[in-house]
């Protein structure tokens, strides 16, 4: 299990990578508009994504910020929300990195945001959804930029093309 989701860690590095560099081009117009996404633009969607990883990293180490709302602004600018998404990544990957099957197999505890609720459960299925939520967000950023810029606005971000380009997660 664990180099699944060693592979997911570099994946998220390299899929945020690129959704950031096709963020870059757009306008700042563009970038902030309400477009009816969940989280209504390119910079809120990318916004919150930081932030569950934080919340979620928060929960798994115990270390960081306790946030009360999914919708925060964590940064106004795009340069800095892109250096503070660049250094969560390294995070991230240090953090799975940091991992053994014991810990995958362990049981944690959280409180939820929106319901506050007290929550215990197996750490491997939370990471997986951790992952899971990372690429559903970054599919409707994607889906922004593509209706903002047409087609090219946006590149792949097929896990394939990581594996191909990387040539992680391509062995047995």
């Amino acid at each position: 299990m664990k180099p699944h989701f060693a592979m997911f860690a570099r994946y998220n590095e390299w899929a945020n990578r690129r959704l950031y560099d096709c963020a870059a081009a757009l306008s700042n117009v563009d970038y902030r508009a309400a477009r009816g996404a969940f989280f209504s633009s390119v910079h809120g969607t990318l916004n919150h994504l930081l932030l569950a990883d934080r919340i979620w990293l928060k929960r798994f180490t115990g270390e960081g910020e306790i946030y009360q709302r999914l919708d925060q602004i964590l940064f106004e600018e795009f340069v800095e929300l892109r250096l503070a998404r660049e250094t969560e990544d390294a995070r991230i990957i240090d953090w799975i990195g940091s991992l053994d099957d014991a810990k995958l197999a362990s049981t944690f505890s959280y409180r939820t945001i929106v319901n506050p609720t007290d929550i215990a459960q197996p750490l491997a299925p939370a990471v997986a959804h951790f992952f899971n939520h990372q690429t559903h967000h970054r599919g409707q950023a994607h889906a922004l930029l593509t209706a903002i810029g047409g087609r090219g606005a946006a590149t792949s971000l097929d896990l394939l093309i990581f594996q191909r380009e990387t040539g992680i997660g391509l062995s047995a």
